[in-house]
Parts: structure tokens; sequence; C-alpha cells
């Protein structure tokens, strides 16, 4: 992939949001762990390469180093945090405790002009117990902070940048336009990463990746698995046939509109599964989550395969497993980050799985998703529905997913997002990104009728959010949320009471199993 950006994760947990902004500057970028291979990383024929932070000190036994290859390569080098020391350190510079840690906000000044920062004083976010203490020969220091003398450093004529505070996080206003003049104006990268480009791409690896065999595409009626469908539609034609599985765990009235949706506007064949019992059966008694998402990703496979053989031979299964599922689940080919949650279409894989993948959208964040669907032509409801977890509301009834709790749920979702709706809070450009209801195994006493009642928690949550891989809770007013409660009590039999979740992520994840 010539005209692209290699990014090395040296254990943050900022690094997808460096390859966010990169990507929002219209620039390819990968992201792979510091001690990748130097032939996986060049082979995608960067122009430049960013150091994300990290938490250990360069100067401790067993801290990730600088991959040789990266000076070596003669190009641009930005280092952001750890990857500012690391670049000292790695050109004879000199990286110290600091007398004083510095987390949180902090008001940085431009000391020299640069093509990297704006002129004047700016806001950024600092995070970071050490500090430079001695510049590299070659290095000037080009902004600083009151805690940090060298706040910024750059050899102009190497083309090597160091930013000691966060440029990718939103505290840092300016943050965007530094990581965009890094990788156009210092790189020479040309932004045409698109929607038209990233579908011309697509349509040409599945190509070579299936040839004339044909492919299962498997669809929940979600953004991500149409999109998926749809490439893969557009690249094989008849080649493609999807199949839907109604897991029992769907939302309400879900899988008659999958099914009406999918024949109106995909125009492939489509075969609907019928597994319900199968699901419940197989998680009678399980509690825990990440059993859960196990069983329920191991299900939809042995289903899948299931399907493949009564449809002839079938080698391929397109999915629509996104950036933001293979971070959290810790996927060995990308990422340094700590494992969050198995989801179903990665973590939850079974070993002996009899099908190749084919993930179009693998590498894609959420909104990229939808600007590839709109693109593709697909309806605004399709592209724009709710966001929901391939395991379905397995992991929304919290302990254990019976028939019951899980029509419990079902209703009270129901009720919470369409009041949502009904008050203009919830859909493309009404604000609130995602909205849903959760079932706690949590009892309390109510009074109902002037009856006692011991029953049942429902949880709603609401939160807004670009890339999903941070997001802030929704501020609904406070009249929508009391006839939201009032309702989920009145009207769904087993809950008394209702809570509004004002978590964000991080800490939280948006999902709560």
């Amino acid at each position: 992939m010539p005209n692209s950006i290699a990014i090395l994760d040296f254990g943050s947990q900022y690094a997808q949001l460096i390859a966010r902004r990169v990507r929002e500057a219209q620039v390819y970028c990968e992201l792979f762990p510091w001690d990748t291979p130097a032939g996986a990383v060049l082979a995608i024929r960067p122009q430049g390469f960013i150091l994300s932070g990290g938490p250990a000190s360069v100067y401790a036994a067993g801290a990730p180093t600088l991959p040789p290859y990266v000076l070596e390569s003669g190009l641009p080098v930005l280092g952001l945090c750890y990857g500012m020391q690391l670049l000292a350190y790695n050109l004879d510079g000199q990286v110290d405790p600091a007398p004083e840690r510095e987390y949180g906000l902090a008001t940085v000044k431009t000391l020299e002009p640069n093509p990297l920062l704006p002129d004047g004083a700016f806001p950024a976010w600092m995070s970071h117990g050490d500090r430079i203490t001695r510049l590299p020969q070659g290095f000037a220091i080009i902004a600083r902070s009151d805690n940090s003398p060298f706040a910024a450093m750059a050899d102009l004529q190497r083309r090597y940048y160091g930013l000691q505070f966060h440029p990718e996080v939103k505290h840092t206003p300016d943050g965007p336009a530094m990581l965009r003049s890094f990788v156009i104006e210092i790189c020479g990268c040309r932004p045409d990463w698109t929607p038209a480009s990233i579908i011309e791409q697509s349509v040409e690896r599945i190509r070579a990746q299936v040839g004339e065999e044909r492919v299962l595409a498997a669809v929940s009626g979600g953004v991500d698995s149409s999109v998926a469908a749809a490439l893969v539609h557009r690249a094989v034609g008849d080649q493609l046939v999807s199949v839907f599985v109604d897991t029992g765990l769907l939302r309400q009235g879900e899988p008659e509109q999958v099914v009406k949706t999918f024949h109106q506007q995909m125009g492939s064949e489509l075969v609907a599964v019928e597994a319900a019992g199968e699901f419940f059966a197989a998680l009678q008694g399980v509690t825990d989550p990440e059993q859960k998402r196990k069983i329920v990703g191991e299900k939809f496979i042995r289903i899948f395969e299931r399907e493949a053989r009564k449809l002839g031979t079938l080698r391929f299964l397109a999915q629509g497993t996104i950036y933001p599922d293979v971070v959290e689940s810790a996927a060995p080919d990308r990422g340094k980050a700590a494992k969050i949650k198995s989801h179903h279409n990665v973590g939850g894989l079974p070993e002996d799985m009899q099908l190749t993948l084919v993930e179009p959208l693998r590498y894609l964040f959420k909104d990229e998703v939808r600007a590839v669907g709109e693109a593709l032509g697909l309806p605004e409801s399709m592209v724009w529905r709710q966001p929901f977890p391939g395991p379905g509301l397995t992991v929304r009834v919290l302990g254990e997913a019976t028939p019951e709790r899980v029509a419990r749920l079902r209703a009270a979702d129901a009720i919470f997002t369409g009041e949502l709706s009904t008050a203009g809070l919830l859909g493309k450009d009404a604000g609130t990104s995602q909205a849903f209801a959760v079932l706690l195994p949590v009892r309390s006493v109510g009074v109902m009728g002037d009856e006692r009642t011991y029953q049942e928690t429902c949880a709603i949550r609401a939160v807004v959010t670009e890339d999903f891989m941070t997001a802030d809770w929704a501020r609904i007013p406070y009249d929508v949320l009391a006839r939201v409660a009032n309702r989920i009590v009145n009207e769904v039999h087993g809950i008394n009471r209702v809570v509004y979740d004002i978590t964000s992520k991080p800490p939280a994840t948006i999902e709560w199993e």
C-alpha cells in the first residue's frame, strides 16, 4: 500500500486514536506492534513513521526498543511521548525521570517556526513521568511547557520530530492539524484515502482472495455486516449468498425487518435460518460474559458451516469485523493493547473452523464503514442503524440469558429507543450515537398498587461518539428520561427500577459485557 504511514505501537492506549486522526486526514495508515518483523511493516511502503506513547521508561530493562529499520529508512519520523523519548534515546540524547510527573492539560508555547506546530501558545494533553534532559545532536527545542522544557523537538534536516504531549486526543485541539501537517506536508502523502478508494481497493482484494468461488456472507442487518456483504456483492456479484441467523437474541421486530430490507436493498440471495432454540439451549446456565460471547461465536460458525454444506462447496465466509472489534479482542495481528473483551467474530471463533474468513472492513473504524455504505448506495436506515453487538441481547442481559429475561429486556429496549426517536434524539443527525437498555441481575423492593414488589433493575445507556473507541454519555432531557422510566416500570412485567448510566468510555466500555 504506497502513500501510507506506519504507526508503531509501544503499548499506548491512545495508539488507535493516532490511526483515527491520520485517517481523518484522508491518509491510509496501519498500526503495528513495535516488534513486528521489518518486512511486514515495510510491505505497506510507508512514507513516514509515527511512534506511539507507552507505559515503559526507555532506559528500563526490557523496555520496547526502536527497530533499526525506522532510522535506516531515511523517512520522516514523529515520536509521541514515549515515542519521542525513544527517538532521543536512540540518537544519543538523555532521558531521565522527571522531578514532577505531568498528567493532564498543559499550555505549550512554540519557540521556533516549524512545519508541525502552530505559532504561539496552545493547550495540549500531557501524560508522562520521564522527560528528555539532553537533546540529540542536530535537534532543536521547538516548544516548551512549564513542566516540560523540551515539549517538542525537531531535526528539520532529517525530518525527525518529537512531541512530549498527545496530539491524537481531543484535549489537544490543534492535534489533528499537527498530524495532518506531518503526514501530508512533511511525509508528502496524498490525501486520497476516501470512500471511493476504499471500495476500489476492497473489491480488488476480495476478487484476488476468492477468485471464482462462491462466498457465504453472515448478515445481521447491522451496518457492519450489511456493508461487508455489499462490498463482497460489488466484487463477486452472484457468487455471493447471504445467510441471516435469527438467534432469538435480536431486538423487537428485527428479524422481519432484516429480511425485508435485505431483499429490497441488497439484491442478492438470502437464506434465513431460525435458530433461537439452539442458542438458548447452548446458553442455558451460563452467566460469564466471555463464555457467552464464545458460545455465540462458535454457534454462529457451526450454523454457517452447516448452511455452507447445504449450499454446496463453500470455503469463504464474509463477516463485518471492524477495527474496534479487533482492538478490544487483542487480535494477534495488530496492536499491543490489552484485551478488553472477546468479540464473537474475533476472539470467539473456534480454532477448528472450516471456513476461510473474508473481512473487508477489518481495519476500518465505524464512521469509515458508514461512509463506505453511503458511497455504495445503501439506504440511510441501514447505514445509520443503531449499533448492536453480534452476540445480541445475551450480553445486555447480565447473568443467564433465558428466553423470559431476553423478552423482558427486548420490551424495555423498544420503549427506550422508541421514546428517543420520538423526541428527535436518535438518528444520523440527532446527536446520540447509540442507545440501549441493559437488564441487571439485581432485584430491589418496589411498590405497585399498594403491594410490595421485588423485581429486576433495568439500566439505560445512551452515548455520543464519532469512532466508538471513545464515547461520552448523552445528556438526555430529564422529561424524556422520566417518560422512559415510567413506561418501562408500568409496561414491562418484572422490572420495577430504572437507572441511567452516565459513565464515559474510558473508563467503561459502551456495552456492559
